[in-house]
């Protein structure tokens, strides 16, 4: 039909390919949206339950938690069931634990429940960008997940400022109610309209033992590397995430809605333009190097360190300025280091090696940080907690820097002459 059309093979795939795209960033738009509603009503929260900065931080600790301890699972699944229900299956849970929210009237409950979103975000987390790879070349996959992950931000702001405004407004509950319904409605979208693409049918690099085993996975210098860069990189930022209004409204003065309405500009504004910049920089760079995936990657965290040592400990009039640029370095790498991982490994392992990845960051980076900023801000102040990201910002620039030399060259274009 699509011959008689005039249509060739070509542009369908190009088309199904384009629609999975625009889809699964929608979907993770909203999946960013759910997680950074918690910490835009967070001061709300603590107020209700009466629990303290270390009790509020655990409420992020366990639903990363959950992420990390299901990833494995469902990265096993990926690389042997069609990813498409999976996904599907993935929106559906975590739409729901974001709904029930509502219903919660202690902190155990709620401390469940936001453990239990983890388990629908660590599929979808997994099998997005493992099946965004098999419609997609190396050489452009950069380009691909700089639009995947632009939902990152953007995301993360429209959840700060739904759970400020919304909250402050009608109740830290309403935000939750309005998070959920539209996973549903995408996920549906998705079901209808998406077809899942044979598994490999992009890759253009040699699939190797190392890249193409589960054992040789654990000899891959590129991939391990690149994911202790992220592991480091992710300790900041989920604990700068999760206490940004807080911190707002600690050492600014500050309003809960006006503390979420500001983190939420900054991170949308930042998120925006560094992920297009950084993912356009590195488009250009690969042209010249075929490191510059992690190259980027370690110096937009190195960047960050200054300004986030300004936002943190100088004074109050350089703030705002030192957090935009601060968020602004450290989002430079969203694309080219998701890129890096994705083309660290062959499609045969690519789920599980996503999963492991997965568990990887999380335990090392965002399950420990949002607990342990809040454990030393109760000693001390929320000042020195959050100067322990400043620390991992520096090894995940080490570490990447020491990776770039593992870098594949894509397409085999080295070999090609």
């Amino acid at each position: 039909m699509a011959a008689r059309a005039g249509i060739s093979p070509r542009m369908t795939a190009a088309r199904t390919a384009g629609i999975a795209l625009f889809l699964l960033t929608s979907l993770n738009l909203f999946n960013f949206i759910d997680r950074y509603v918690l910490p835009g009503v967070q001061p709300l929260i603590q107020r209700d339950f009466r629990i303290n900065d270390a009790q509020a931080g655990l409420l992020t600790s366990a639903f990363f938690f959950t992420y990390m301890v299901v990833a494995p699972l469902t990265g096993w699944l990926g690389d042997r069931l069609p990813r498409k229900p999976l996904i599907i299956i993935g929106a559906l849970i975590w739409s729901a634990a974001t709904l029930l929210t509502a219903l919660v009237r202690s902190y155990e409950t709620l401390l469940v429940r936001h453990a239990a979103v983890g388990i629908g975000e660590a599929t979808f987390s997994i099998f997005a960008p493992a099946l965004l790879a098999d419609f997609y070349p190396e050489e452009d996959r950069n380009r691909v997940l700089t639009i995947f992950y632009l939902s990152i931000p953007v995301g993360g702001a429209l959840g700060y400022l739904l759970g400020g405004g919304l909250g402050q407004r009608y109740g830290w509950r309403m935000p939750f109610y309005v998070a959920a319904l539209p996973g549903v409605l995408i996920a549906l979208g998705f079901w209808l309209f998406v077809r899942e693409p044979q598994r490999g049918s992009a890759d253009t690099v040699q699939a190797t033992a190392d890249r193409a085993s589960f054992r040789g996975l654990f000899r891959n210098p590129a991939y391990w590397t690149a994911t202790l860069g992220m592991a480091m990189w992710t300790f900041a930022v989920g604990g700068i995430s999760t206490w940004l209004p807080t911190f707002f409204r600690r050492f600014a003065g500050y309003s809960v809605a006006g503390a979420g309405l500001t983190a939420g500009e900054i991170t949308a504004v930042d998120g925006l333009l560094a992920t297009i910049a950084g993912g356009w920089l590195a488009q250009i760079w690969l042209r010249r190097n075929h490191r510059a995936l992690y190259l980027i990657s370690a110096w937009s965290a190195l960047l960050a360190i200054p300004f986030a040592l300004a936002v943190f400990f100088g004074p109050a009039r350089w703030l705002l300025p030192g957090a935009y640029l601060a968020e602004f370095c450290i989002f430079l790498n969203t694309g080219p280091l998701n890129a890096a991982i994705v083309n660290s490994v062959a499609a045969p392992i690519r789920s599980t090696a996503i999963s492991l990845n997965l568990l990887v960051i999380h335990l090392l980076g965002d399950f420990p940080s949002p607990h342990l900023i809040g454990w030393i801000s109760d000693r001390h102040n929320l000042r020195v907690g959050l100067g322990a990201t400043l620390v991992s910002l520096a090894v995940s620039g080490v570490i990447l820097l020491g990776g770039a030399r593992f870098a594949p060259a894509l397409a085999d274009r080295d070999a090609q002459g």
